[in-house]
């Protein structure tokens, strides 16, 4: 299975909006939110999208059932 990678400047910028680089760090630094870890190749952070993209709607869901 292939996963598509996307480095850890272009989630903060295109699908979190902007988010800024201590936004991510603190998502990464807090186990409660099981966000998704990283993958490092050559000192840089990229992320499995899908992993994202479910995260993302975990949260919704959680968000949803909490109304």
């Amino acid at each position: 299975m292939q996963h598509k990678l996307i480095s850890a400047t272009r989630l903060r910028n295109e699908v979190f909006d902007g988010a800024s680089d201590m936004w991510l760090w603190r998502k990464l630094n807090d186990p409660t939110l099981e966000f998704p870890q990283p993958i490092r190749i050559a000192g840089r952070r990229y992320f499995r999208e899908a992993e994202i993209f479910d995260w993302i709607e975990k949260q919704a869901d959680e968000a949803r059932g909490a109304m």
